[in-house]
């Protein structure tokens, strides 16, 4: 018995070692790992945001936005009195790849008929969107950011509207191909003046210039990238020039690229040139 005590005592001790160690030691707290949800991405085709068949739209959001995620608006050309956002397909399906994280809206528009004016209804269709977009940013997960890629006649509406009636400067940038930018400019006359005329317009000073991109940007309007084609049949050279020349001398940031081989519009290595330059603008200024 006596063998043992000393064994007995040194198990006493080692015990009371243990559990002092135990008390001033913190313990250990088990890490707790954040799930965050995913959110998928979603596609609504043919939302209205009037009262008529063509105000409508297409809206492409991406997985995982936010109330910070930017919005792209696409706006297809056809002269004011024509054209549809389907053929505005191809630039999403290549934008979703490129730009997986913005949001697209691809625009219908009313369009202009005899005696019925593109100006100011179309524009006023662009303000109802982006007021549609206002009131529904919540539910599609959406800041109030916007850029703008037109076409043609889309392009003169995305100009027009960013530099005149963007009035609370969410237009971030707007992107033109081949764009109407000057109605009073002396090489477009023969286009204007029988346009104006069929749309029950008087083609006054005041008028060309109100409608004009040219006369009503300004130093504080968004960045703008052009492109323009040097055989275009339907918009002069002057056009997508002195556009240049004017953003240029307002110091608004810009980039102009004329193909001088190019009509109104094009396929191949420069359309792939387009695409890329609208991407990189895209992501320094929007």
């Amino acid at each position: 018995m006596k063998k043992l005590l000393p064994h007995f005592l040194l198990l006493i001790c080692l015990t009371l070692i243990a559990f002092s160690c135990s008390e001033d030691a913190e313990p250990e707290v088990p890490e707790i790992v954040e799930v965050q949800e995913t959110i998928e991405a979603l596609e609504l085709y043919n939302v209205p945001y009037g009262t008529d068949n063509r105000q409508v739209y297409d809206i492409y959001l991406p997985e995982n936005r936010n109330e910070n995620t930017k919005v792209i608006i696409l706006i297809h050309g056809g002269g004011w009195v024509s054209g549809d956002k389907v053929s505005m397909l191809p630039y999403v399906v290549t934008a979703k790849e490129e730009l997986p994280n913005y949001a697209f809206v691809n625009i219908n528009y009313r369009l202009a008929s005899e005696g019925v004016s593109p100006f100011p209804m179309q524009l006023d269709d662009i303000t109802a969107v982006i007021n549609h977009l206002k009131i529904n940013k919540d539910e599609y997960l959406i800041s109030e950011d916007y850029g703008f890629i037109g076409i043609s006649a889309g392009a003169h509406l995305a100009m027009l509207w960013s530099y005149a009636y963007n009035f609370d400067s969410n237009v971030n940038m707007v992107a033109s191909i081949v764009g109407p930018t000057n109605f009073k400019d002396p090489n477009y006359e023969d286009f204007v003046d029988p346009t104006f005329v069929y749309f029950n317009i008087t083609p006054s000073d005041s008028i060309l210039e109100q409608y004009s991109p040219y006369y009503n940007v300004s130093a504080s309007s968004p960045p703008t990238i052009l492109f323009y084609g040097g055989n275009d049949p339907l918009i002069p050279n002057t056009q997508g020039i002195d556009m240049d020349a004017k953003l240029a001398e307002l110091n608004v940031a810009h980039e102009f690229t004329f193909y001088e081989e190019e009509g109104h519009g094009w396929v191949g290595d420069n359309l792939l040139d387009t695409w890329e330059k609208i991407i990189a603008f895209i992501n320094t200024h929007h």
